[in-house]
C-alpha cells in the first residue's frame, strides 16, 4: 500500500512516497515546473513506476479552518491529478507545513537558496507523515 503525498505549488511541486507498506515516509523529490501538464505527466509517471495505491495532496486552509482563495484552484488540480492517475486524491489540511519545512531546513543549516530548492519536498514529507499518523490512529 504505497502512498504518495503532493505539495502543489506555483513553481515547484513537492512529492513524497511512503515505503511499500504504507507505514513510513520514504523518499521525497521536487518537480520544478510551472506548467500543470508537465507536473501531471510527472505525477502519473511516478504513480505508475512506484505502484502507488493512494494519493494525498496538501489543501490550503486559512488558520481558522475556512477555505482560502486558493482552495478552488487546488480542487481543480486534484481533479486533474485524478484524471491523469486514475486514483482518487485525498485533500489534506496543509496549514503550517511550508512554515514547518522552512524551520526544519533552517535548523539543519540550509541557506535560503538551498531551502528554496528543497522546501516543497520537505513539505510533502510532512503532509505524508501527518496522513500516515492519521491512518495509524484510525486503526
Amino acid at each position: 500500500m504505497r502512498i504518495m503525498a503532493i505539495d502543489y505549488g506555483d513553481a515547484h511541486t513537492g512529492v513524497a512516497l511512503s515505503d511499500p507498506t504504507g507505514f513510513l515516509a520514504g523518499s521525497a523529490t521536487t518537480i520544478h515546473s510551472r506548467k500543470a501538464e508537465v507536473v501531471l505527466a510527472e505525477l502519473a509517471r511516478m504513480v505508475r513506476e512506484n505502484q502507488v495505491d493512494e494519493l494525498v495532496m496538501g489543501f490550503p486552509r486559512n488558520m481558522d479552518g475556512t477555505e482560502g482563495p486558493r482552495a478552488e484552484l487546488y480542487r481543480a488540480f486534484a481533479a486533474q491529478v485524478e484524471e491523469a492517475t486514475g486514483l482518487k486524491v485525498v485533500l489534506w489540511d496543509e496549514r503550517r507545513t511550508t512554515v514547518d519545512a522552512h524551520r526544519i531546513l533552517f535548523e539543519a543549516g540550509k541557506n535560503a537558496k538551498k531551502r528554496k530548492k528543497t522546501v516543497d519536498a520537505v513539505a510533502a514529507s510532512l503532509i505524508l507523515e501527518g496522513y500516515l499518523d492519521f491512518k495509524r490512529m484510525r486503526g
